[in-house]
């Protein structure tokens, strides 16, 4: 499912206060890309990605995915489209610490009308063996594995990641990346995985550099790096 932003400008503050933090974002990411939105901290990258999550509204344009249009979109209607378009994986996990790992990949297998097969995809993350452990149990990159899951059993069209390697080690970063890799590989969601660190550009096919509120350059990756061959 292809999306588009069209002239996104976002605002924070009032009168003398008021800043922008996004400076007419114009860009279109195709079906199946894995997507980097890499930039230093403050150059707008989560706030973009929160408002082509529908966490944030822009103050002027809108995201396109498919035929649909946000800002034409009621809260009722963001929520479906969150619900039914898609996955989020954040830097913390955030799991419920008294259900399991299958039962938290299960809440919210029930949100969608075409979820995944829960023990295939346990297979997938490399949790089988781990699927009736709580989230106290686990290492954290087991926890994140779980929380992807979370987000990918509904089947989403986008897969949003904000930092998702941020709290984890050198060795369970590339693991947690090899393991995006390999769900768009089998599953072709689009991905958008947003991060401070060049070097994660490397496995994605489409590269938006943000400085400042502004996408400064779009580039295509034609020499894609495997991500257990990235090095940082």
């Amino acid at each position: 499912m292809q999306l588009r932003m069209n002239n996104v400008h976002k605002f924070y503050g009032e009168g003398d206060n008021r800043v922008e933090v996004l400076r007419g974002i114009n860009c279109e990411v195709n079906d199946g890309e894995i997507c980097v939105l890499l930039g230093p901290s403050g150059s707008g990258k989560s706030t973009l990605l929160n408002i082509i999550g529908g966490i944030e509204s822009a103050d002027e344009g809108c995201i396109d995915i498919g035929e649909d249009c946000t800002s034409d979109m009621s809260e009722n209607d963001l929520t479906l489209y969150r619900r039914d378009h898609l996955g989020f994986v954040f830097q913390f996990y955030n799991l419920i610490p008294n259900l399991t790992v299958k039962e938290n990949i299960e809440v919210c297998a029930y949100l969608s009308k075409e979820p995944l097969e829960i023990n295939e995809l346990l297979k997938t993350l490399g949790l089988y063996e781990h699927k009736d452990k709580l989230p106290s149990q686990l290492s954290g990159g087991q926890q994140q594995r779980c929380a992807i899951g979370r987000a990918l059993v509904k089947n989403p069209a986008i897969l949003l990641c904000d930092e998702p390697t941020g709290a984890l080690d050198y060795r369970t970063s590339k693991e947690i990346l090899a393991l995006i890799e390999l769900i768009n590989q089998k599953y072709h969601n689009t991905i958008i995985i947003v991060t401070h660190n060049n070097a994660i550009s490397g496995m994605a096919h489409r590269v938006l550099k943000m400085h400042d509120g502004q996408i400064v350059s779009n580039s295509m990756n034609h020499a894609v790096i495997s991500a257990k061959d990235l090095d940082w």
